[in-house]
């Protein structure tokens, strides 16, 4: 008789390992560290260099950046002088916990209070693998759509914030967009999440985002 074998079931299982290690590892350094999850063009990297550029004589920053290919993103965050280390998956639609425990090594962990890591550009598949973070940050744009949630539920349901980005294209109803809905839809999903609404490009909604990272530093730093 053949022994039917999970290969997906194995490979959770093995990724979890090394997101237990990762986690433990994070919680002895008291580094906070957060895993951005979004579809493509959302502006994840644009969150994320603004963030590092308006908080760097408070809170330092390094990021772990994943990709299907190219280093572009990097360069961008490099840019700003935070550092910053690419992981590029190679068709993959993830990043992998092991990935980011490689990438761990090979950044100034004792030096940084808080570390990012902007997963592959997809609303499913990262959502599904743990990679030893304190906790999630979805991100999503208003010219994506506001039924995100309702046909992506997971990500919002298993985060610990989303920013609603982009909210500049709101005025003059460039855009279809209703906030309403969005906020309904996700609180349905997970009451406890924070909902900041930003933009990137203008700051706007950016001050409230990063009185939420400060504290959650100095709550990670005080356990």
């Amino acid at each position: 008789m053949r022994k039917k074998i999970d290969i997906g079931k194995k490979i959770l299982i093995a990724n979890e390992e090394y997101a237990i290690r990762n986690n433990q590892f994070l919680a002895e350094q008291k580094k906070l560290c957060l895993n951005m999850i979004s579809s493509p063009g959302s502006g994840k990297t644009t969150i994320l260099v603004r963030t590092i550029n308006d908080l760097k004589d408070k809170i330092k920053i390094g990021v772990i950046e994943g990709d299907i290919q190219t280093d572009i993103d990097a360069k961008r965050i490099k840019a700003t002088k935070a550092p910053a280390v690419q992981i590029e998956t190679g068709g993959s639609c993830h990043l992998s916990a092991a990935q980011v425990s490689s990438a761990l090594k090979n950044l100034p962990i004792s030096n940084l209070d808080l570390i990012f890591i902007e997963n592959v550009g997809n609303l499913i598949c990262p959502t599904a693998f743990e990679l030893g973070e304190w906790g999630k940050i979805a991100v999503l744009s208003v010219a994506e759509g506001d039924d995100k949630p309702a046909k992506y539920p997971a990500i919002f349901a298993k985060s610990k914030a989303l920013l609603i980005n982009k909210i500049d294209l709101l005025a003059g109803a460039m855009v279809d967009f209703d906030i309403k809905r969005v906020k309904n839809d996700v609180y349905k999903l997970n009451k406890d999440i924070e909902i900041f609404q930003v933009s990137a490009k203008t700051g706007q909604g950016m001050a409230e985002w990063y009185n939420w990272l400060k504290e959650s530093v100095k709550n990670i730093q005080s356990d």
